[in-house]
């Protein structure tokens, strides 16, 4: 372990005259979030499990509503005449939390209006919000391909941003049999998924890259 790894606090302890140093891990901290805001979305309901999974997982978890920051449809006249004041404090919990976790519906095999458009304001504020945290990806849909093109336009879109994820795509299908009447996966091979993502999300970093 590098002294100087910002997710560890070093403690200076003396015993018997002699120098000892210990290391005390920081906690982690994740936001969540779902680009669907239709009331009873059923990938809402799979954000609100990885949610408490993260929590049992020790993890420091916000959970978000990007109705909470309201944003015009991205250009850049707007951009020059007025950046939102939602794009600029939704980048900062981007760059203050270690763990992201955006769970996304499939539209027409890509991702929704709602999470292209967030990503368009946030890449544009500085210093970049991307290149810390350590992104999760995740969607449910009614049909057999379980958002797997929509997953795999939004890795493309966070890594050319220099976002890291974690390799695990979280695409499960089809909807709403998945689910026991909890909110939680009934399926061993999609609880063992979910276990996974919680795994990658909790040990993986960038090592202050």
């Amino acid at each position: 372990m590098r002294m100087n790894d910002p997710s560890v606090r070093w403690n200076d302890t003396r015993r018997h005259g002699a120098r000892s140093v210990t290391e005390t891990p920081l906690q982690k901290t994740a936001i969540t979030l779902c680009g669907s805001l239709r009331h009873g979305s059923i990938n809402e309901t799979l954000r609100r499990h990885m949610s408490a999974k993260l929590r049992e997982a020790g993890v420091a978890v916000t959970d978000l509503s990007l109705a909470d920051f309201d944003m015009p449809i991205f250009n850049e006249d707007l951009e020059a005449e007025h950046t939102p004041d939602a794009a600029k404090r939704l980048a900062d919990l981007f760059r203050s939390h270690d763990i992201v976790l955006i769970i996304t519906p499939e539209y027409n095999g890509g991702i929704t209006p709602l999470i292209a458009n967030t990503i368009a304001w946030i890449s544009r504020q500085k210093p970049s919000p991307f290149r810390h945290a350590i992104f999760g990806i995740g969607g449910v849909s009614n049909g057999k391909y379980a958002t797997i093109f929509a997953l795999s336009h939004l890795r493309d879109s966070l890594s050319k941003v220099g976002a890291l994820v974690v390799p695990t795509l979280l695409g499960l299908g089809p909807a709403p049999e998945i689910f026991d009447e909890n909110g939680a996966p009934n399926e061993p091979g999609i609880q063992w998924k979910v276990g996974q993502m919680v795994r990658e999300l909790t040990h993986f970093s960038r090592g202050g890259i």
